[in-house]
């Protein structure tokens, strides 16, 4: 742990022993407590924040008048990505949760801590061995943990479910849940629903057949597990129409964001990956269903309700796996809001999956059409071998997994964009388990990018305003009740912006770049914003070296001056 010692000169920081402690008791965090989450906006209890996604506080210390006066309270150095030979694909990638004054977020390389979010003192470690001989995708990263029935979830590296006791961050159970040998990998922040932990899959690009799964939170048994790629004779098994019947057994669509949950309608949301092979379609003819897609889950019984598809029969690797975000209409209807990598934003009826509105959010799109009624037309893709296809967005998505918010003040979507281009060439490979399964060769536009935070009405799709940058926006969104976005760059910066202009307020620059999800929550009356940092400059395994190496894993803890 690094103490930040003085906020009006350089960071200093003072390195401490690692010493195993005990944390605070929590009161129980149970099903119904999540509900309400947003009844107690001095916790950030889950991942979201809150089940519908919206990554939005009713906090307002920190604000459009007091933002200025916003310093570094705290500084926790996770560990350092320098100790990596050539290009790290390590990244601090989570959202740290607080609860009742007791901070847990997770790392890299297996590493969770619960943390005293007033000083960043480390309360406890926990550090889950992954193997090393083995090669996964995409970065040896995690997004974050859930907190509940006195535990603290970990969906690890090599695909197992871990619970710690949420005080003394013993061991509780460990249950495996995939096969790492064979490319499977978790990297998702479980999602605690009722009295199950929800994760899922990751490892599309090794050919592998997507899951969601439900452990009781007690035991770390299977309740049941959902595949989102259909199997011969279930519904949508005739979207997979090779010859051979054998695609759909590498078919991808993995899961490997958190999904979203409507109580009422006891439904989870959750985003599908892109097929296998990414970009070579003449392996796996049809629409390839569930790839690409949003699905709502019967979160009693795993089936699947309804599906909407944003890119049939991909051939760009657009993953649909970022949140599905979700809010209510001026009439009350129940909506969804997706931002997806082919840079179409969709809102949804969420009740049954009918397309409301479908309209661009990024200015260069060239791989295709969506009609404002959903029907897709492909334009171009890699469809020759050897041939080299350039196409807009690349695979990195005119939004990555990282995540957009919603102010309901304002009524209006953060979105970080992204706006990056790339070169496919097709390179047929014959399926081999624990070997990458692309189906191309990809080159990303190095020398034309940028990126932007695009303020957005979903019920117009008119954008209201934007945040303009040189690189591309790789970091969440996070709006609060002060009438402010908070948004982490590339480059290193940490920004606030007003939620109702766009206008900048206040930066700091943290020294690494940004790739987590920021949250926000008080302690005894004061308000903190915490943010990890650390980036190995990978995005989506397609952007290696584009924005440098990283400085080094930090979670940066700030607040107004006592």
């Amino acid at each position: 742990m690094t103490d930040y010692v003085d906020a009006g000169e350089a960071v200093a920081f003072r390195t401490l022993s690692n010493v195993k402690g005990q944390a605070p008791a929590i009161r129980n965090v149970d099903y119904e407590r999540i509900q309400n989450a947003r009844s107690e906006p001095e916790n950030w209890m889950t991942y979201y924040g809150t089940y519908d996604g919206q990554r939005h506080s009713a906090l307002d210390q920190i604000n459009k008048d007091t933002v200025k006066r916003l310093s570094p309270a705290w500084v926790f150095q996770a560990g350092s990505t320098g100790m990596h030979s050539g290009a790290s694909t390590y990244s601090f990638e989570a959202s740290p949760l607080v609860v009742d004054g007791v901070m847990f977020v997770s790392g890299p390389d297996g590493k969770v801590w619960a943390i005293d979010p007033t000083t960043g003192e480390e309360l406890w470690r926990y550090k889950h061995a992954s193997p090393f001989d083995v090669s996964l995708c995409c970065g040896n990263v995690n997004r974050g943990v859930a907190v509940g029935h006195g535990k603290v979830y970990l969906y690890t590296l090599n695909a197992h479910l871990i619970a710690l006791d949420a005080q003394s961050g013993e061991l509780v159970f460990d249950t495996v849940n995939g096969d790492v040998r064979a490319g499977e990998s978790g990297s998702v922040a479980p999602l605690l629903v009722k009295d199950m932990v929800v994760v899922g899959s990751a490892g599309g690009e090794f050919g592998l057949r997507g899951h969601m799964d439900a452990f009781d939170a007690e035991t770390g048994e299977r309740r049941w597990r959902c595949y989102t790629v259909p199997k011969p004779g279930e519904p949508g098994s005739e979207t997979w129409g090779d010859e051979a019947g054998e695609a759909w057994q590498r078919g991808g669509a993995n899961c490997w964001v958190t999904a979203t949950y409507d109580p009422e309608l006891e439904l989870l949301f959750q985003g599908t990956g892109n097929p296998a092979p990414d970009f070579d379609g003449d392996v796996r003819p049809g629409d390839n269903l569930y790839t690409d897609s949003v699905v709502a889950v019967d979160v009693n019984t795993g089936t699947i309700q309804w599906h909407y598809q944003f890119t049939p029969h991909d051939l760009w690797d657009y993953d649909s796996t970022m949140e599905n975000l979700l809010f209510e209409g001026p009439d009350g209807r129940k909506l969804l809001a997706h931002a997806d990598k082919n840079g179409y934003f969709f809102v949804l009826d969420r009740t049954n999956g009918e397309l409301v509105r479908v309209f661009p959010f990024v200015d260069r799109i060239t791989w295709g059409e969506i009609t404002p009624d959903g029907k897709v037309t492909p334009k171009v893709y890699p469809d020759e071998e050897g041939v080299p296809v350039h196409f807009w967005p690349g695979p990195a998505g005119g939004k990555e997994w990282t995540h957009m918010s919603y102010n309901p003040a304002t009524g209006l979507i953060y979105v970080p964009v992204q706006e990056v281009g790339a070169t496919a060439t097709r390179r047929r490979r014959e399926f081999r388990e624990s070997i990458p399964y692309w189906g191309a060769g990809v080159a990303v536009d190095l020398d034309d990018h940028y990126g932007f935070v695009a303020a957005i009405d979903p019920l117009t799709g008119e954008e209201k305003w934007r945040w303009n940058s040189e690189y591309p926006m790789c970091a969440s969104t996070l709006t609060t009740a002060g009438g402010l976005v908070f948004q982490g760059t590339p480059t290193g910066e940490l920004v606030a912006l007003d939620a109702d202009t766009g206008e900048k307020l206040w930066s700091f620059q943290c020294g690494s770049g940004h790739h987590s999800s920021p949250s926000t929550f008080s302690v005894d009356g004061r308000q903190y914003v915490a943010v990890p940092t650390g980036w190995g400059g990978w995005v989506e395994g397609f952007l290696p070296g584009l924005l440098g190496a990283s400085a080094g894993d930090a979670l940066f803890c700030f607040a107004l001056p006592e």
